[in-house]
């Protein structure tokens, strides 16, 4: 044995020694043919006995039937691998798969009867096929086990020959499941089982998942159970979505919905296939959605947004999302919501005081209803953000120049002295919410005059709440309309400024002159064009403030040479110390409610004229600082007959008897009042304005293009100037441009312009 080794060693040696002396030649550069080195297998076959494969046969057979039938199997599984292999080995392999094949549906084939001549309930006649199947799997899972050989060589080989499992699975949907009468009633028994528990019956999932894998595996789900399971979806959810849709509102509506959805989607992780996701969801959502689109919104989407229904809401958008145009359809119907509830608001046509003076805060408090809705429940879409703003400058603009003029006199409001309703953060926040607002109107001019107005009020009679607010407001509408816009509102500022400083000098100046009775006097030089314009009133003041005034000027008019000093009395306030039975009292009073009142150091009582004639304040004017002193709630002085007006006949009493909690008592209000005629003064001012900001854009366009016709510079006008206009108006305007000869018409040509140079 030793001798045979060495001997075989020896020749593998020699062998190898040759080969190195074949390749040792190409060191040399000479090339040589490669040989192949073949290594053959000189073990011979054993001879199997005769009849073999008969008897291996024999016993095969014996064991695949006992598996069948679950019976024991008399042989051991390692001798019926090693018959398999054998025959598999003597070249059997096709005979052996082909006895295999008739043994098994030989098998398969019998147990059809049973399906068919038995039939009891849906579920039964379920349990009974599910029986079957996984007896069937579980038997060729032997079976496989055992042929495994056969499996791995013979079958691997041949392509065209089905896997064990695979012939299995032919088997059965061969003889079983394709039987019409057997998959009818699996089939029908599935759908009765979904739709019972579509109706709230409790049903065995288990059971249905198993029979649906079953139908996937023999690969026939789709055309044997989806087509008719989406069939009866369909049915189901259109005879269900009509009916819904008339008997239940819309939240409860979208509640099925959802719950739907979500069954749906139960059914999917639990028992079907996924392949039936996305028909199935589509489905259900266009018969419960898609079909009621228009429905539910004008059912039901007024009333969630009137009622701020955010979880109805957020679930709208969610199911609306999942549909083809449901956002679309959506958002149409909430721009035509903000426009229609923001109109409501804005429009006042019975000319109603206090729905006007409301508007702004109501608008506010829209703005941060819909934001609110939009952010959270419309997860902030950018198209819904975009139909917001365009719905609220629609309405907001459908009634000219009020809005402007409301919000302007809002935030005067907001920024006067003794407003306590906000912290300095709180009235920012406010601010940045008004801007907002602004943003949306059209006749910004209108929201200027009125608001430089105000804030010239404010600052003159000391109303301010906070110079702080004050400028981070002119900040925020900077930033919005350029420095044009508020260039007229910082020289009200620096003016203010401007005058502390002469005042400082003022007080330095007097202490070297003799002060003209007991009077502090201070001053405010406004610059004619910053500040709104005011009609001079001429009245008649005290002896003493005439001469104070005399050196005031003697003294400016020394430091700055060649100006003018104007008077503007309707703007003045004044602090006057009283004296009445019981107290002493401050009275933080305007000029003309002084000079009412100095009146009284004369004589105890006046008649209106009395009153009239001594201060020469305008009757209208006057009347509304008499009625200021004697009807409001600090009455220093009486009159008679009692009533809130004051009439020219009435006669004013000093009120000696006068008490008040404070020492210092505000009564100036009056100025802060807006009367009806500053009101129309303020918009025809705006009026006039933009006449003249017409004229410069129709020169300025004509200047530069020569030519051009009507509708072309009429376009051009449109798009240059910012505020709204009439074609009627611009026409106007063409007009007397031409009468006074900016421009002239072509003789030829009457819709054609010329610029005259």
């Amino acid at each position: 044995m030793n001798d045979k080794k060495r001997a075989n060693f020896s020749a593998l040696t020699s062998s190898s020694n040759g080969l190195n002396r074949n390749v040792s030649p190409l060191a040399n550069n000479k090339p040589t043919a490669a040989k192949k080195l073949v290594i053959k297998n000189f073990k011979e076959k054993p001879k199997l006995p005769e009849n073999y494969h008969v008897e291996a046969w024999h016993k095969l057979k014996e064991a695949v039937e006992a598996i069948h039938t679950s019976h024991a199997i008399k042989y051991s599984l390692e001798e019926l691998y090693q018959a398999v292999e054998n025959m598999c080995s003597h070249k059997m392999s096709a005979t052996l798969y082909d006895q295999l094949k008739q043994v098994c549906e030989s098998y398969v084939r019998s147990n059809l009867d049973r399906f068919i001549e038995v039939m009891t309930d849906h579920e039964q006649y379920l349990k009974m096929i599910d029986a079957c199947w996984q007896a069937h799997c579980q038997q060729m899972i032997m079976i496989r086990s055992i042929f495994l050989f056969l499996d791995r060589t013979y079958v691997l080989q041949n392509s065209a020959i089905a896997s064990i499992w695979d012939m299995g699975l032919e088997l059965f949907r061969l003889y079983i499941i394709s039987n019409h009468l057997v998959q009818t009633r699996t089939v029908d028994g599935l759908l009765v089982l979904i739709e019972r528990e579509r109706n709230g019956d409790k049903v065995d999932r288990q059971l249905l998942k198993s029979q649906l894998r079953m139908l996937s595996d023999l690969q026939i789900y789709q055309e044997a159970f989806e087509s008719k399971f989406l069939d009866a979806t369909d049915s189901l959810y259109s005879v269900e979505g009509q009916s819904l849709m008339q008997d239940r509102d819309v939240p409860a509506f979208l509640a099925h919905v959802d719950k739907r959805l979500n069954e749906e989607s139960e059914r999917l992780l639990h028992y079907l296939d996924q392949t039936t996701k996305k028909p199935l969801i589509n489905c259900v959502e266009k018969n419960l959605l898609e079909k009621h689109l228009v429905a539910i919104l004008q059912k039901g989407l007024d009333q969630l947004l009137d009622e701020n229904r955010i979880h109805d809401l957020r679930l709208l958008y969610q199911l609306f999302s999942r549909v083809r145009d449901g956002l679309k359809e959506l958002c149409t119907t909430f721009a035509a919501f903000i426009k229609k509830s923001g109109r409501m608001i804005v429009v006042n046509p019975e000319n109603n005081p206090d729905k006007d003076r409301d508007m702004v805060q109501h608008l506010l408090d829209f703005k941060d209803k819909v934001d609110n809705i939009v952010t959270v429940c419309f997860m902030q879409n950018e198209k819904f953000i975009n139909s917001m703003k365009e719905s609220f400058e629609s309405f907001i603009n459908q009634r000219q120049n009020k809005p402007a003029e409301l919000i302007a006199k809002y935030v005067d409001t907001k920024l006067r002295a003794g407003n306590k309703e906000a912290t300095e953060e709180e009235l920012e926040k406010l601010l940045d919410k008004i801007m907002v607002l602004f943003r949306f109107i059209h006749g910004k001019d209108v929201f200027e005059a009125f608001y430089k107005k105000d804030l010239a009020k404010r600052l003159l009679v000391g109303k301010s709440a906070s110079v702080d607010a004050e400028k981070s407001m002119l900040s925020k509408l900077k930033q919005e309309c350029g420095g044009h816009f508020t260039s007229k509102l910082e020289g009200m500022f620096k003016d203010m400024e401007l005058s502390k400083d002469i005042m400082f000098a003022f007080k330095q100046y007097m202490t070297n002159q003799e002060a003209p009775g007991n009077i502090e006097l201070t001053v405010n030089i406004l610059t004619m064009g910053y500040w709104p314009t005011y009609v001079p009133a001429e009245v008649h003041l005290p002896p003493e403030m005439v001469r104070f005034q005399g050196i005031f000027k003697h003294f400016y008019l020394s430091k700055h040479s060649g100006r003018k000093l104007q008077w503007q009395s309707t703007l003045g306030h004044c602090v006057l110390r009283a004296h009445f039975q019981k107290e002493r009292k401050e009275l933080q009073v305007s000029l003309f409610q002084s000079l009412c009142l100095i009146l009284f150091n004369d004589a105890d009582s006046y008649s209106f004229e009395e009153i009239k004639n001594a201060t020469a304040i305008e009757e209208s004017e006057l009347k509304r600082t008499l009625q200021s002193l004697a009807c409001g709630k600090a009455r220093v002085i009486s009159k008679e007959p009692k009533s809130k007006e004051v009439e020219s006949t009435d006669r004013f009493f000093y009120n000696a008897t006068f008490k008040h909690k404070l020492y210092r008592i505000r009564i100036n209000q009056v100025q802060m009042k807006e009367t009806q005629e500053e009101n129309v003064n303020t918009t025809e001012r705006v009026f006039q304005d933009r006449q003249y900001q017409v004229d410069a854009a129709i020169v300025r366009i004509m200047k530069t293009r020569k030519t051009l016709s009507h509708n072309l510079l009429i376009t051009e006008l449109y798009n240059q100037l910012k505020f709204p206009v009439k074609p009627s108006d611009l026409k106007k305007r063409i007009e007397s441009l031409i009468d006074r000869d900016y421009m002239e018409r072509d003789k030829d040509n009457p819709n054609q312009y010329h610029y005259v140079a």
